[in-house]
């Protein structure tokens, strides 16, 4: 999956979700940096990170205080610069999700493709 031409591959991992706002951005940010520093970079949802994803709650949930964006805006910001989001199929089942709820553009990868990725990645940073 990784498109192996020599880039830098970051993937991080987002089990939170819309429980808990204060760690929703955080990743999107983050991989959008890493995005701009020329990284090739993917976000793996599971547990309860594919909350985040819902087309539903996108503009509803985001940090809080001074720069209280949306998080639309994080996501936007991060897919502009190529970032890959991708969703565990049990976290769909377990959040009583389909794959239509979510944002256009997230891609159903299973346990194996995300063990492949982390394998050879060169970064795996966990939220």
């Amino acid at each position: 999956m990784w498109s192996g031409d020599g880039e830098s591959k970051v993937l991080y991992v987002q089990t939170h979700g819309v429980s808990d706002p204060g760690r929703c951005a955080t990743p999107f940010f983050l991989a959008a940096s890493a995005a701009a520093m020329e990284c090739e970079v993917m976000i793996y949802f599971t547990m309860y990170g594919p909350t985040l994803l819902r087309k539903d709650v996108i503009d509803k949930v985001g940090p809080k205080g001074e720069h209280g964006q949306p998080l639309r805006y994080f996501i936007e910001q991060a897919t502009s610069l190529r970032v890959r989001l991708l969703v565990c199929q049990p976290s769909l089942d377990l959040n009583d999700l389909a794959i239509e709820d979510l944002i256009d553009g997230v891609q159903m990868i299973g346990g194996a493709a995300f063990n492949d990725l982390a394998i050879s990645a060169d970064a795996v940073i966990s939220f």
